[in-house]
């Protein structure tokens, strides 16, 4: 069959009909009110010959006269991807040969070069093409309905874009429309423009019809006809929203937290599970009380992102008047949201307190006589302190016991959840936290001790060339690798990373000292707190793309240990500068800010070692669910063995114990996350309704032309060509560029080596990519809004990371 009815599709027939047509179909199911019409179905295209009788037979029994061709490709108006405006559409069609024309144009449509780079970009390998014919509905005014806020993301607001005449002209944006916001249960007010309260009421409850059918946030096109009556032209979802938060019975706030760790990238649901199994474990060791079934309840999983739940603390009387300071760290467009938000009345201050007084003190009284001793004796003695930290990380390491080979999936599975975290359980942990803190309070209160008498660019320099630091540790060792292989450079630099891999796997490859490295850091990678992601021990192609860009460093001085050598030396300086300055200028203070600054070059090295001692808890943890991953494949339970990265543990438990098939949830929450991958930008502030904050926040105004504005991350400047970096797995920099990413984490830190300086759109002060920054001596802007988009890769760019701006001196 090549034509069938609109009226005759639904959407179980995308495929068949395509997308467009599978959505008017459901509208009139629905009971809507859509233009009469026929679709020329997909089969038609995969054939290669356009049934030109056939479809002026339709179009006689459609009664001719003037009709809208439109195009509706198999990938179209789907919840994954909207394709709106990237094929084409033809109105006023009347007459045969102009029918056939605009049937051809349609078709032609799928393989245009916006349509093309579209696919690509939202993942799409390929497409058919099916065409409606409509009815042509004479509009006196005509446009398009959102049923939630496209801007800032709140269901609970519809908006209306409208002008005279056909819709078109609002779609492709050659007119400015009147512009309406209304509640989903208020009374709209007409406004003077080319809507009427009347006819604004008809779109508010048709867009909730549609949302209520659908099931989901809707774009719909419409119009009104000279009597009034209101035609629905197309409805499709909304598909640049963010996720909406869980459903609650008031308004809460949440900050994304993610990027403290620089993760913006979604986590699987294993990695949230595993995550919070693991928080449960420790803070039963602190001897607070939770909820087993979910130990972090503020921590809320959005969009596959880590938020926090702020909303309580907000509401604390006492607290909210203290929270500005501490979300600095955030970024200033983030505490400017917060701020305007204490002025809320949905936000107005309760009694009682945001936890349990109970549980506080019990953990106070456990954790604070051992971390303030610890603390106390690491400043007195840095050496023995961080000796401590390291004979505690080895400690926590030989406690990670896996079950043996020959366990059952059930046994894998309770050592997962009962025994993958018990070193976090011991003293092992806790014998981190003195030296960890000790070196946090000595990097970080000489800006307090010394404001007004040291500038925030010479404290940085002392934080750089920092020793003892795991990640830097790691790098480094990385480069000395990436020596090794200098005698067989072209090997390197002219395989693919990903070949390169598999003939490392293969034993293929000449021996440059990555299995000592893989031994030491192998369960390390980008994102990797996520259990769900491979560590480098599994997949090390994105260590070969690293090194391919070691070997491109020609320059001595440019050597990532020359550069962290002069980073140290400076460093050494700048604390002998700044010396007797804070002497004379503050005996008592400055006497302390010096001693903090030496004890810094002692301990704060130590920052990233907690998380080093989990890692290898998460790896072992990996591997146990991927072998009874591979349990359940084997049994048909799953496609393969990775699956079970997109289940929880509980829903892991019952397919290991009950052989519940799962596959559709997981074939579901799979798009989901690959959809959320391709997300290029994440609400740091989201309210409960879906309103992002920030895009409420009146736009950022920049210092001068081309000058994009963010928050100082470390000090310095540089000029150098921009390379923009979305992902960091076989990600290639050359020397002297200048890195510009979405956020950084340690899988990250292997290419600031050879990078002249950073720019991230999210981040804080304290995150890896600003610390490891400072570290290396480079330069760093972070919290710039959108630079990976107003940034292109060969722009000319200079980076002042003193003052948190990036200038864009000449496009590439």
């Amino acid at each position: 069959m090549t034509i069938i009815d609109v009226a005759a599709a639904d959407s179980s027939m995308v495929e068949t009909v395509g997308g467009k047509a599978a959505g008017l179909g459901e509208m009139i199911r629905a009971g809507e009110r859509v233009p009469d019409g026929f679709c020329l179905t997909v089969a038609a295209y995969r054939s290669g010959e356009l049934p030109e009788q056939e479809l002026i037979d339709a179009y006689e029994r459609l009664g001719g006269g003037r009709v809208a061709v439109r195009s509706s490709a198999t990938a179209e108006d789907l919840p994954d991807a909207g394709f709106a405006g990237q094929h084409d559409t033809c109105l006023n069609v009347e007459g045969h040969a102009a029918l056939l024309d605009a049937v051809r144009r349609c078709w032609d449509s799928l393989h245009n070069e916006r349509a093309t780079a579209y696919r690509k970009a939202v993942g799409v390998d390929e497409a058919a093409m099916g065409v409606v014919v409509q009815r042509m509905v004479d509009a006196e005014v005509a446009g398009v309905l959102f049923t939630a806020n496209p801007v800032t993301g709140c269901r609970t607001e519809m908006v209306v874009d409208a002008a005279p005449g056909l819709g078109t002209s609002v779609v492709d944006g050659t007119v400015v429309p009147d512009h309406y916001v209304f509640g989903h249960h208020a009374t709209p007010d007409g406004g003077g423009g080319c809507l009427d309260r009347r006819r604004l009421a008809a779109l508010r409850d048709a867009g909730r019809r549609l949302q209520a059918h659908f099931g989901t946030p809707q774009d719909v096109e419409w119009a009104f006809d000279a009597a009034g009556t209101l035609w629905l032209l197309q409805s499709r979802p909304i598909t640049t929203l963010f996720p909406a938060p869980p459903a609650t019975r008031d308004t809460r706030l949440y900050l994304e937290v993610g990027h403290m760790q620089g993760m913006l990238r979604p986590v699987t649901p294993m990695g949230m599970s595993l995550l919070k199994a693991a928080m449960g474990v420790w803070l039963e060791s602190t001897g607070g009380r939770f909820d087993r079934r979910d130990p972090l309840p503020r921590v809320v999983p959005i969009g596959g992102r880590l938020y926090f739940d702020l909303t309580d603390f907000l509401r604390n009387t006492s607290m909210r008047g203290q929270l500005g300071a501490s979300l600095e760290v955030y970024g200033p467009r983030v505490r400017e949201a917060v701020d305007r938000v204490l002025d809320d009345p949905r936000f107005a201050p309760r009694p009682g307190l945001p936890f349990r007084l109970g549980s506080a003190v019990r953990m106070t009284l456990r954790l604070a006589p051992g971390l303030v001793a610890g603390v106390v004796h690491s400043l007195a003695a840095p050496d023995a302190g961080r000796a401590r930290a390291y004979r505690a990380v080895h400690r926590m390491r030989r406690d990670v016991v896996p079950p043996a080979g020959h366990a059952t999936a059930a046994e894998r599975l309770r050592w997962v959840i009962e025994d993958a975290h018990r070193p976090l359980r011991t003293a092992g942990l806790h014998g981190l936290m003195g030296p960890l803190v000790a070196g946090m309070l000595a990097g970080t209160s000489p800006a307090g001790l010394l404001a007004g008498v040291a500038s925030a660019e010479e404290l940085d320099v002392v934080l750089g060339g920092m020793p003892y630091n795991v990640t830097t540790d790691m790098d480094l060792a990385l480069w000395r690798v990436a020596v090794n292989a200098r005698e067989h450079r072209e090997l390197f630099l002219g395989t693919d990373p990903a070949e390169l891999a598999a003939r490392y796997r293969a034993g293929e490859l000449p021996d440059i000292g990555l299995d000592g490295f893989l031994g030491r850091y192998g369960m390390r990678a980008a994102a990797e707190i996520d259990v769900g992601m491979p560590r480098w021990a599994e997949d090390p192609a994105p260590l070969f793309g690293t090194i391919a860009n070691y070997l491109r460093v020609e320059d001595p001085e440019q050597a990532p240990d020359r550069r962290f050598e002069l980073a140290a030396a400076r460093a050494e300086r700048m604390i002998r500068t700044l010396a007797p300055r804070a002497r004379l200028a503050r005996p008592v203070r400055g006497r302390l800010a010096v001693f903090l600054m030496r004890r810094s070059r002692k301990l704060t090295g130590l920052r990233e070692i907690g998380k080093f001692a989990w890692l290898p808890m998460i790896q072992e943890s990996r591997r146990q669910l991927l072998l009874i991953g591979a349990d359940l494949a084997g049994r048909g339970l799953l496609e393969e063995a990775g699956d079970v990265m997109f289940l929880d543990l509980a829903e892991l438990a019952q397919a290991v114990r009950h052989g519940e098939d799962h596959r559709p949830l997981i074939a579901r929450r799979r798009a989901e996350y690959a959809r959320e991958l391709r997300r290029p930008t994440v609400p740091g502030a989201l309210l409960s309704d879906g309103t992002d904050l920030e895009a409420l926040a009146p736009p950022s105004v920049p210092a001068e032309d081309g000058v994009l504005v963010g928050m100082a991350g470390a000090a310095g400047r540089a000029t150098g060509r921009a390379r923009v970096i979305r992902d960091p797995a076989g990600a290639r920099i050359e020397p002297g560029e200048i890195l510009v990413a979405p956020t950084t984490d340690p899988g990250w830190t292997p290419l600031f080596l050879t990078t002249a300086g950073l720019v991230t759109e999210t981040g804080s002060a304290i995150a890896h990519g600003p610390t490891v920054a400072r570290e290396y001596g480079i330069p760093a802007v972070i919290c710039v809004r959108d630079a990976t988009r107003a940034i292109r890769t060969g722009d000319l760019i200079t980076i002042d990371g003193g003052a948190g701006t990036v200038k864009v001196e000449r496009h590439g």
